[in-house]
């Protein structure tokens, strides 16, 4: 594995549709109150608006404040709103992590950190040999695992915690991303996910909120988890 250019980390979900892109753009504006040059990343997308551009892409790049191509921020996108491997078959293409990884390096030469957002679940597949862990692994970033607060969180968390840990992929920590209001006993489930996942919780994302809750104390957390506190 090739030496690990600039400093980010990886954001994965535990499934599809918790709120990775809301997650990763908390995590940009934590980061830039920092003062620090932040840069975006998407490296797999499917599904694109008019203008050929995904919307998470889109959502992404308007939050870093480091300017980059979008040819940087998302090299393969792909027009069908299916999973990735799926899509790529049928736009008879081949990605390759080693244009991620060159990308990425373009973005770290710019940023003191790049904030980068997987598709899909972590194994959801790249290609018929891996899934999408294998970009953090050949980018060598920590992860951060966004937890959807519904009926079976508690499972999906574990289950993913556990793939991220096989891999030898180290957690830097979880965010709890509150996806109903309704939901019955989510404070004990909450609770439950703090003591029984091994990593910290960086924040809680409530119900149409706009901020991490105890924002700067859980960007100190981040931040450690980086190495980029003082």
């Amino acid at each position: 594995m090739s030496a690990r250019c600039g400093r980010g980390i990886f954001v994965t979900g535990t499934d599809t549709g918790v709120g990775k892109t809301y997650a990763a753009r908390l995590l940009i504006e934590a980061l830039k109150r920092r003062g620090l040059r932040v840069a975006a990343m998407k490296p797999v997308a499917a599904g694109v608006e008019a203008d050929g551009v995904n919307e998470d892409v889109r959502l992404l790049m308007a939050a870093a404040n480091v300017e980059a191509p979008v040819e940087l921020v998302n090299p393969y996108c792909f027009a069908p709103a299916v999973a990735p491997h799926l899509a790529a078959r049928l736009a008879g293409a081949t990605m390759d992590l080693e244009v991620i990884a060159q990308a990425y390096a373009q973005l770290a030469a710019r940023a003191d950190v790049v904030v980068v957002e997987g598709a899909g679940g972590l194994l959801v597949p790249f290609d018929d040999a891996c899934g999408m862990d294998a970009i953090p692994r050949r980018l060598q970033l920590p992860v951060v695992m966004v937890v959807g607060l519904r009926l079976g969180c508690l499972n999906h968390a574990l289950l993913t915690a556990e793939a991220i840990a096989r891999r030898g992929l180290p957690l830097a920590g979880w965010l709890a991303n509150r996806l109903m209001p309704e939901m019955e006993m989510a404070e004990a489930n909450l609770a439950t996910l703090r003591g029984i996942l091994r990593a910290p919780c960086l924040g809680e994302i409530h119900w149409q909120g706009k901020a991490l809750a105890g924002a700067d104390a859980d960007n100190d957390l981040i931040l450690n988890a980086l190495g980029l506190q003082e």
